[in-house]
């Protein structure tokens, strides 16, 4: 079993190269998000992730089309997304599109929810912002229970009635996808995530680890109080940001001109203020190595590390250069958050995993 899984997620942003000015054509982008999902494996990675966006300059609108093609070409790696818009999408569709791509990867996905931050993306899928929490909670309970119930009968605020209604294909194994909750912000979300016993994932890339440590603390209290296991038995996953070379000065001296002018941090904080307050790290393997240990001792033992490695105009090149620099250190961090880890913190989410749990609770209800 893998006490962790380590991988990477993408936000699919187009954007221009600031040391060229050279911006990719959509199709270069959309290629190189494959590229890199397959380098991901080659180098030992777990997990790729994929985000979810209806709006330039983001080209990731249809994560299953991507995952599919991903699931054919590798063997080992973990699909998911770092966001799945559970608020604007028809949870009858997420059903039915991730049962499929469950089957064609046998059992090698799963899916983070979130409600998303483009406030226009409402509007465009009939919905309103001002219902982001309620939709996110009705919709995640309906797809919970379509994943679970041959034949559903429901009735909401926010979308028509089922009346016997059966999703297809079911899950594979009968076993539905695990489930990550995704937030930057909201309790309500790390709630959700603690009724159901599914995972809490803190995308904690912008802001200080503090603010994440309420959430992720939060979350595992609620996990426990719902009945669920002790709080060291919750399910996190958290997000990280680096930027590596040999030296490390190297490293800063490269990576500078793409944070300084990155649309979603540049212009801002200096690159050595957000260094200190975030999870970015740019510098050394050693560097990243320790910093990425840091956050066991802020958020406790938890199961999955996902890195954005590709945005902000780094070149595909580039990008799988971190990659092979990631793969040369995975063994290490593999080896150092497995030091002391209590037996009673849960093993990272697998589909095999959840099969063998089903069926032992089957053979032994009591402890179900």
């Amino acid at each position: 079993m893998i006490h962790m899984q380590f991988g990477i997620f993408t936000v699919g942003d187009v954007t221009p190269d600031p040391t060229t000015g050279r911006e990719p054509t959509e199709n270069e982008r959309i290629k190189a998000m494959t590229a890199i999902a397959l380098k991901a494996e080659e180098v030992g990675l777990d997990v790729f992730a994929t985000g979810e966006h209806h709006n330039p300059p983001f080209v990731p609108s249809s994560p299953t089309t991507m995952l599919g093609w991903i699931a054919a070409k590798t063997e080992k790696l973990i699909l998911s997304t770092s966001t799945t818009l559970i608020t604007t999408n028809d949870p009858v569709k997420i059903a039915e599109d991730f049962a499929m791509l469950q089957h064609l990867a046998d059992g090698r996905v799963d899916l983070m929810m979130g409600r998303g931050n483009t406030g226009p993306v409402y509007p465009w899928f009939g919905k309103d912002i001002r219902q982001g929490i309620p939709l996110a909670i009705e919709n995640y309970a309906l797809l919970h229970k379509l994943w679970r119930e041959d034949v559903v009968d429901w009735e909401g605020r926010f979308r028509t009635p089922l009346q016997g209604f059966t999703s297809t294909p079911r899950p594979l194994d009968g076993v539905a996808p695990f489930v990550w909750h995704g937030s930057i912000r909201s309790p309500e979300i790390a709630e959700q995530a603690a009724y159901y016993g599914d995972g809490f994932f803190a995308n904690n890339i912008f802001w200080p680890r503090d603010h994440f440590k309420r959430l992720i603390d939060l979350y595992r209290e609620r996990f426990a109080f719902y009945g669920h296991g002790t709080p060291d038995q919750a399910i996190v996953g958290a997000g990280g940001q680096f930027f590596m070379r040999k030296n490390s000065q190297d490293a800063v001296r490269e990576f500078r001109p793409y944070f300084d002018n990155a649309p979603v941090y540049g212009h801002g904080p200096s690159m050595e203020e957000f260094t200190r307050e975030t999870p970015l790290v740019v510098g050394s393997p050693q560097e990243v190595i320790e910093k990425t240990l840091s956050y066991r001792q802020t958020y406790g033992d938890y199961q999955r590390q996902l890195f954005l490695v590709d945005h902000a105009g780094l070149p595909l090149k580039t990008v799988l250069e971190q990659l092979d620099l990631l793969g040369e250190i995975l063994p290490t961090l593999r080896a150092e958050f497995a030091k002391g880890r209590p037996d009673t913190v849960p093993d990272a989410p697998t589909h095999a995993a959840l099969v063998a749990k089903r069926d032992a609770d089957l053979t032994d209800p009591v402890s179900a």
